[in-house]
């Protein structure tokens, strides 16, 4: 199916109240979620425990349509168990291939950062080259794919801090807070009143597309027109972290790109096609703070990486046409 802007943005709009059935209230994050799956990434959602992000990805893979796997990461998990492997068939005496849980359209890497740097490296060659190499021969995986993580925050016990090259491939890092009282009490009530178990049920989500319409909604995406004046200042500002004195290492030409391809999702979910210098601003703390290695001296100074990302929006001028 070919979509126009109106009709894409009506069928999203089925999706986020899709979402809103199981999972109360954080608009914006379900909004940076649609925002990085259209533009054809992979969104980190951190948070403390008991906050649904758990269920706030498995809403959208329902809704999306397309199968969907889930993998609990833990100390002991192994690379293998994520991409499969090559095993000896006794009976036959040939080599089988038994494919992981990674090949499938919507992967919930659930609480990555509790498993070792080896098997969070599992998942490189599948986030950015769309493939798995098992035993030497490539394997490709299905379209759309996609990696919907969750995270608890690095001080908290039994995790481990994901490298720079895992974080760079996830187009956007979205944080969850704590719900407002209105928003905590709704869910309570929906628990007691058993329409939303506490077992984080999403039988109340239905699903409203297929990832053959998913992908055409990607592709209307990627089309999208988008003037030089804009390009420059996403640019701009990826080219002024990197010359940060608290920051010792800033984002990379991916940061660049990545903040465009943000930027045309999100005009899209605002019903237009074409992306203004707003688009990028909105978007450039969860696009580019993760990319982002704070210095000695930053540290020392109490910074963060989002602050670093606000002053530099401050100081970098946006196109003014």
């Amino acid at each position: 199916m070919n979509y126009t802007t109106s009709e894409a943005r009506e069928a999203l709009e089925k999706v986020k109240k899709e979402i809103a059935r199981a999972f109360i209230g954080q608009e914006e994050l379900v909004h940076q979620l649609l925002v990085t799956l259209l533009a054809g990434g992979h969104i980190l959602v951190e948070g403390v425990p008991g906050l649904g992000k758990t269920l706030l990805v498995r809403c959208a893979a329902k809704a999306l349509g397309g199968d969907s796997r889930r993998i609990q990461f833990t100390p002991d998990l192994m690379p293998s168990d994520v991409t499969g492997s090559v095993i000896l068939d006794t009976s036959t005496g040939n080599f089988i291939t038994k494919k992981g849980p990674v090949f499938t359209n919507i992967l919930i890497a659930d609480e990555i950062n509790r498993s070792p740097a080896k098997t969070q490296a599992s998942l490189f060659e599948a986030m950015q080259e769309y493939q798995v190499s098992l035993d030497g021969v490539s394997h490709s995986l299905p379209r759309p794919f996609m990696v919907m993580a969750t995270e608890n925050p690095f001080e908290h016990e039994g995790t481990y801090p994901l490298p720079d090259a895992q974080k760079d491939r996830f187009l956007m890092k979205a944080l969850m807070t704590y719900p407002p009282a209105a928003e905590e009490k709704l869910m309570v009530e929906q628990v007691l009143s058993g329409e939303t178990g506490a077992e984080l049920t999403v039988s109340a989500v239905n699903t409203v597309m297929n990832p053959e319409d998913f992908t055409a909604i990607q592709n209307l995406v990627s089309s999208m027109h988008c003037d030089n004046a804009v390009i420059d200042y996403a640019v701009r500002l990826c080219t002024a972290t990197r010359s940060s004195p608290v920051l010792e290492c800033g984002a990379g030409p991916r940061g660049s790109l990545s903040l465009i391809r943000c930027a045309r999702a999100k005009a899209l979910l605002e019903g237009r096609d074409f992306i203004i210098p707003d688009d990028v601003k909105a978007l450039a703390v969860p696009v580019l703070a993760h990319r982002l290695t704070l210095s000695a001296e930053g540290e020392l100074e109490g910074l963060t990486e989002n602050n670093i990302v606000e002053s530099i929006l401050s100081a970098v001028e946006a196109p003014r046409k």
